[in-house]
């Protein structure tokens, strides 16, 4: 008998997908392996090549090359697509995203919270995105990982095409009727879906929805969400939480920089066929990890589960 295949999860298109199954138009494809060939890094469980274009391919046009800006290499522009955010046209050419926390100096040497930067790349080690958050120093001093903020990325051309905002929330689940959620904004000013967290006694579980509210995704995390010697893995599951679609993944960095700093590396998959809008707010739900469980507070701990 034919083996049996579920139906696909909501925001979907592709019945026969498999997370890492899929790659870019004109990218090789990868096997699964450790992530290679950019500096500073580390392993994310993804296959890379160096950069450049692959073996075998035509070269591009001269519109279409990767972007030297201060020895940054950048994603190539896609061409404009209809019903398609302006700035998110680079999401529907990649089904893997990998984010690197920067280090700030600053707060290293004096244990004062600067505003986060990070970069978000493609499996290439092309940047795709920079994002930065805009938060005053009195509330990110004074309200540490738990903090409201506005972080705002930009593409290649300096153009802002996604604003996530998250607002003062209560970061534990013994207050389940004021927990954590997140607004994606594509462009600025416009929503395209949030990630809500739902309440549970011991894991931690997150909801993409799209513009409307309605139930798109959802995320399960571990019982404990302690970064020691391992990666974490949050696993991006259909509405029913049959089958898993994708998954947003913390990488350890090595006792060093774990223990002395709060910059951290995620790698995300989900389907190529994804709505980019959606793609868009699981880059979101990433960050809102980020901060409720990565990031130090002020007594350089991190949070280790739903209660803390």
């Amino acid at each position: 008998l034919p083996a049996h295949k579920p139906a696909p999860a909501s925001g979907f298109s592709n019945a026969n997908y498999a997370p890492g199954n899929q790659v870019p138009y004109g990218y090789a494809q990868h096997a699964p392996g450790t992530y290679q060939g950019v500096a500073g890094t580390g392993s994310y469980g993804f296959q890379v090549q160096a950069m450049g274009v692959p073996a075998g391919l035509a070269v591009p046009p001269i519109q279409n090359q990767p972007i030297m800006k201060e020895g940054t290499i950048w994603m190539p522009v896609p061409p404009p697509l209809p019903n398609c955010p302006p700035g998110l046209e680079y999401l529907t050419q990649i089904d893997q995203i990998l984010i690197h926390q920067q280090i700030e100096l600053l707060e290293i040497l004096t244990g004062f919270e600067t505003n986060n930067k990070y970069e978000i790349k493609n499996t290439l080690g092309q940047r795709v995105y920079f994002a930065a958050e805009d938060t005053d120093c009195c509330t990110r001093n004074c309200c540490g990982p738990s903090r409201p903020f506005t972080l705002r990325i930009i593409d290649n051309l300096g153009h802002e095409v996604i604003t996530l905002q998250r607002p003062l929330r209560c970061s534990s689940c013994c207050f389940p009727c004021c927990l954590q959620e997140l607004e994606v904004q594509a462009p600025p000013g416009t929503p395209v879906g949030y990630v809500v967290q739902n309440w549970h006694a011991c894991l931690p579980k997150f909801t993409i929805q799209d513009e409307k509210r309605m139930d798109i995704l959802k995320i399960t995390g571990p019982c404990v969400v302690c970064s020691c010697c391992e990666d974490v893995h949050f696993e991006v599951k259909s509405v029913d939480e049959t089958s898993t679609v994708g998954r947003i993944s913390k990488q350890w960095t090595g006792f060093l920089k774990e223990a002395f700093t709060d910059a951290d590396n995620f790698g995300i998959t989900f389907p190529m066929d994804l709505d980019v809008k959606m793609k868009a707010v699981m880059i979101g739900a990433c960050f809102l990890i980020d901060f409720m469980f990565f990031e130090h507070a002020s007594d350089n701990k991190q949070r280790t589960g739903v209660w803390q």
